[in-house]
């Protein structure tokens, strides 16, 4: 094989490995763009390394995506750029590859919004064991390989972090008729202007989080039934100043990010707003909204892809 067809097997092999890779990299950044930085940085030192002397390239290749996200969770952290509780993951659409492997409850939960929003309180190397074991499960003696720690000290982590995650399972997994169900009842609410009706849709303790569309670094926190009513209610409220900023009429339609009950808003072929709801019991406790542009944008990728039902709300 000569020097070009080496360099391109190389690159093929690379190439099938990549979406695993972008997932094991989304897991740990709550990022899509980052994810994909991420494994881009790996392809160039694959292309730099001494491949001859790589045993187990898939192996390899783990450990250099692991450590490029682990310096990037430490750098964000060092400079103040992602501060704990002051964070949302970026969103993806259902039937986005970054949302794999989800053939079991420990997978699905290691990219629920709830789960990555939790996991912003774990230290980079907690996070790291964590997904690692959960969603790709490595064993001990391989994360220990991965990251340059005992077996005890990756046990120990595991430990601890699924002791903060445990807090973020309270709702367990959404059946989808049910979860359709609600979105359903909180859309007809929300049109209504009626926030009695929604108030009635959510769990005493619920909460709302939105990343403000973009305008602010600081994102919008409501802590009480009757003010995410409130915030609902005129989200779902159309104004001349609200449709210059996304310019036009939406449709309003259902779908599942991360595996949580959403409303999207679409507007030429491109999502410009969307709520994922966490529920328990029956009723909503957590709604997360997102309208930031960049954070949508692969949303909008995945949206573009697939074949959508029709719209709940044929115009906003």
């Amino acid at each position: 094989m000569d020097g070009d067809a080496a360099d391109r097997f190389e690159a093929d092999r690379f190439e099938a490995g990549r979406p695993r890779l972008a997932s094991l990299a989304y897991r740990l950044l709550g990022s899509a763009a980052d994810a994909e930085d991420a494994v881009q940085d790996a392809f160039l030192r694959w292309q730099a390394a001494d491949r001859g002397l790589i045993e187990v390239p898939e192996a390899w290749l783990t450990t250099i995506v692991t450590n490029l996200c682990l310096d990037r969770l430490r750098s964000a952290r060092a400079r103040r750029e992602r501060p704990v509780g002051a964070w949302l993951p970026e969103p993806l659409l259902e039937g986005d590859p970054m949302l794999d492997p989800a053939a079991t409850v420990e997978q699905r939960e290691s990219v629920s919004l709830a789960v990555l929003t939790i996991m912003e309180h774990l230290s980079p190397v907690e996070r790291a064991v964590y997904v690692l074991r959960e969603a790709f499960s490595y064993g001990h003696a391989e994360i220990a390989g991965i990251l340059g720690v005992t077996e005890s000290a990756s046990q120990q982590h595991l430990h601890r972090a699924r002791r903060r995650v445990a807090g973020a399972r309270r709702g367990g997994e959404a059946d989808p008729a049910s979860a359709r169900r609600i979105v359903e009842e909180f859309l007809a609410a929300a049109s209504s202007g009626s926030t009695e009706r929604l108030v009635a849709l959510l769990t005493d303790d619920a909460t709302a989080i939105s990343d403000g569309a973009g305008l602010t670094r600081t994102l919008l926190h409501y802590r009480t039934p009757e003010r995410v009513a409130a915030v609902a209610r005129g989200a779902f409220k159309p104004t001349p100043a609200k449709l210059r900023l996304v310019g036009g009429a939406p449709t309003i339609h259902i779908g599942m990010l991360n595996g949580s009950p959403a409303v999207l808003a679409v507007l030429d072929d491109r999502v410009v707003g969307a709520a994922a709801f966490e529920t328990r019991e029956g009723r909503i406790a957590t709604v997360r909204g997102f309208a930031d542009p960049a954070r949508l944008a692969r949303v909008t990728e995945t949206w573009r892809r697939r074949e959508t039902d029709p719209p709940v709300i044929a115009e906003w």
